[in-house]
C-alpha cells in the first residue's frame, strides 16, 4: 500500500497532482472564483460557518461542503 503524502489525500500520482493543482488554481482565479471569494469574505460568518452562495447566507461548514455541486444554480442566480 502506497503512503499518502501531505497535500495528496486522494492518492494521486505526482503528474496528476500537478495537473489538479493547476486546474484548481485556474478555477480560483477565474471571475466566478474571485466573485465567490469576495462575497464569502464580506459576509463575516461566525467561526465554524461558511457562506453559501446558493442561499445567500452563512450555514455550517459541514452542511455547505456536503451539499456543494456543480449544477450551475448559483452561477445562474448571480448571472455568471
Amino acid at each position: 500500500m502506497a503512503l499518502k503524502r501531505k497535500g495528496n489525500s486522494q492518492g494521486l500520482s505526482p503528474t496528476a497532482l500537478r495537473a489538479k493543482r493547476s486546474r484548481d488554481k485556474a478555477a480560483a482565479m477565474s471571475e466566478w472564483g474571485k466573485f465567490k471569494k469576495r462575497t464569502a469574505q464580506t459576509s463575516d460568518c461566525p467561526k465554524g460557518y461558511d457562506f453559501d452562495h446558493a442561499l445567500g447566507k452563512c450555514i455550517k461548514k459541514k452542511s455547505n461542503r456536503k451539499k456543494n455541486s456543480r449544477s450551475g444554480v448559483t452561477k445562474n442566480k448571480y448571472g455568471y
